[in-house]
Formats: C-alpha cells, structure tokens, sequence
C-alpha cells in the first residue's frame, strides 16, 4: 500500500450527535460534551461502553473527564489535537491511526463550548497562539490582537493583489445565511440577511465587519469512527473516511514575514487528502469550508483546487456556492449562520449530505465531500469522505 494510500477507507463515520445550539445554553462544557457523545452513539447504534477510544481539542472538555461521567471503562486510546480550527478534521486522522493500530474499534471525536456565555474569544486566542514573544512584544501592544484584525490582513492583501472586493465577501455571507433558513437547527433560522444588510453592518476590522465575522456559539457535537466490520454492522449506512491529512504554512507563528501570504496548510493538506482518496476537486460534489470569515471561503476554495488563485471572488459571486451551484458550500449555514463548533459541525453536516438526511438542504447526489479545518495562523487540515 503507498503512503498516500495509508488510511483510505480504514475509519468509517457510523454515528453523529449534536446538542442545539445557543447563545446561553445553560449547561457546563461538560454536560454538552456527554449529550453529543450521546446522541452520536445513539445514532451508530453503539452503547456508551463500546466506546474505547476518545479525541478531544485542546483547551476543551479532557478525556479522562468524559470517560468518567459516561462510565467508560475500556478506554484504550486518548487523544488531543493542537490545530486550533484544524482539530475537527485532525481528530478524524488521529481516530483513523488508532483504529487501523488496532488500539480501538469505536472512537468518538467530540468538541463542546460555551463559546457565547462562557470564554469569549479574547479569552480563548490571547496568550494561547503560536509566537507568543512575537505577539506579546510587537503586535498587541499596538491593538493587533484578535483572529479578525490578523486575517483581516490577509483578506486586504487579495484584495489589492486580485481585486476582491466587499460585495464578493457579501456574497458568502448573504450564501450561508440563505443555507440557514433551511436549517432548524441553525442558531439564524428565521434571520435572513440581504447584500445590503451586509454592506451596513458595522465595521470590525477593515474590511471585515460583523456579518463577516463567524458565531459565538454554545453547544456539543460528536462522531463516532469505526473499524469496517463494525460499520458494516451499524443501523445506519457509514460514510467512508477516504482522504485525510493536515499541513502548516510557511513560518508558523508568524503571518506578516511569510513570502506567500496565501499559502496556508490547508494547500498541502488538500493535495494529500485528494490524493489518498484518489480523487481531485472536481470530483467533490458538496465542501463544508472553515468559514471563520467571509474572506476565508474565497481562501480556502483557492487553496484547495476548486478555482484558481485570484478567482475565489467571482466564483461565490457567480452563484456557484449556492444550493444548486456548481459546488454546494456549507448547506447547514456554517460558522457564520449555524454555529461555531470547531467546524465539527460541519463534519456533521458532510455525513448527513452523504446518508441523504437533509431534507430541503440536500445536494442531490451527493457522493463526496471536502471538509476543510483551518486554525491558528494558517494550519490546515483537509478531508474526503465518501458515501457507501
């Protein structure tokens, strides 16, 4: 078997779970953390105690704490990702190698957060990101400490390199919030947006402004990866994790040094994932894209292959990420309309396209789908999954 190859089909998604989403749940991370993991094993058809694997993301609820109030005592495998944004889809490849080790055969991926009514997102990235003397000496000091005003940088260089402008930002915007109202669960169902309500949104970081800017979200979401014969023994039909891989941009702890401002990890994870999956991205027919911002959908669908470097703009202009474009984006709304869970959710979301589940959202023939994790200051993590 080649490298590119190594985890083609090993892991397969047999159940998801979330909890809903809001902005005061009410609830410790904790109590999210078990409801997810609960529904995601109700929905595989598994009882809590064949779970014997557990992966987490840094910062949030640990392992050891799950384990416990889920009464799990065969734990055989934990682990953490460190990608930031990137741990949703890391977390698929860490369950992926502890399945094919044969050190589990049912390992749930889980991210829970009161990212609204608990620590804010000041909280959570200042003193936490890579570089910290960088930060601390040379950038906060002068205001430049928060994830918009960073990217924010990025987005105005492909504007002044490319001629992006604001109403292409506005597209994915008014995009994602028009997937939402076919969404119950997203956190603006019922709150639609026009181009003109985003041109009057207020500003946060030129050119970002509010309706550029992801959710502040609270709420759990979960999947479980099994071994091939214990998916074929599901109640549900399992998605096949067919590509998987992550990348680190050039100079990790620094953005402005970097000799290409647009080359983040997720451009070497994509060329690998496709590549273990045996497929490019024209094959893809639905992609949930790490929308931390607006600017980061015409980013990443660059970065990954589905339109050249400079015509990310025109292409969600075009209509192509709609619902009945040429290529699908974020169906459930996404980080800017359904909620900020890591992007885990948008793992949720690609296995329901692919079992058929979604309703009025649901891209017709769906037989693969692209997840992007984008975290830090550009690590990048891309995934394939197939349907059976």
């Amino acid at each position: 078997m080649s490298p590119a190859a190594s985890l083609r089909d090993v892991a397969w998604i047999t159940g998801v779970g979330q909890t809903d989403y809001s902005r005061r749940s009410g609830r410790s991370d904790l109590t999210l953390s078990v409801q997810a993991i609960e529904a995601a094993a109700t929905d595989a058809g598994i009882s809590l105690r064949e779970i014997d694997g557990l992966v987490t993301y840094q910062r949030l609820v640990p392992v050891e704490d799950v384990a416990s109030t889920l009464g799990i005592d065969n734990l055989r495998f934990a682990g953490t990702s460190h990608l930031g944004g990137a741990s949703s889809v890391e977390g698929l490849m860490l369950a992926a190698l502890a399945l094919q080790a044969g050190l589990a055969r049912n390992v749930v991926v889980y991210c829970a957060r009161n990212g609204s009514s608990g620590s804010r997102i000041s909280d959570r990235v200042l003193g936490r990101v890579p570089g910290r003397q960088l930060r601390e000496q040379l950038e906060w000091p002068y205001g430049l400490s928060l994830p918009a005003q960073w990217l924010s940088l990025v987005c105005r260089r492909h504007m002044h390199e490319f001629g992006t402008t604001r109403e292409h930002l506005g597209h994915v915007a008014v995009t994602m919030r028009d997937h939402a109202q076919l969404n119950p669960a997203a956190l603006t169902s019922g709150w639609p947006i026009t181009l003109v309500d985003y041109m009057a949104s207020e500003p946060i970081a030129e050119p970002y402004h509010k309706l550029d800017c992801c959710l502040e979200s609270d709420g759990g979401a979960a999947v479980v990866l099994s071994t091939v014969d214990r998916a074929r023994a599901g109640i549900k039909s399992p998605v096949a994790l067919t590509g998987v891989a992550v990348g680190q941009p050039q100079s990790q702890d620094d953005l402005i040094g970097r000799r290409d401002w647009f080359a983040s990890g997720v451009r070497p994870a994509a060329a690998a994932a496709m590549a273990m999956a045996g497929a490019s991205a024209a094959d893809i027919d639905v992609a949930m894209i790490y929308d931390c911002f607006t600017f980061e959908v015409i980013h990443q669908l660059e970065e990954v292959g589905f339109c050249q470097p400079g015509e990310g703009g025109p292409f969600v202009a075009s209509g192509a990420i709609h619902l009945g474009g040429s290529l699908p984006v974020n169906p459930h709304g996404g980080l800017l309309a359904e909620a900020h869970m890591m992007g885990m959710n948008h793992v949720i979301e690609a296995v329901r396209q692919l079992r058929r589940e979604c309703g009025a959202r649901q891209v017709p023939h769906a037989r693969l789908a692209a997840v992007t994790g984008w975290g830090g200051m550009g690590d990048g993590a891309v995934a394939v999954l197939r349907a059976d």
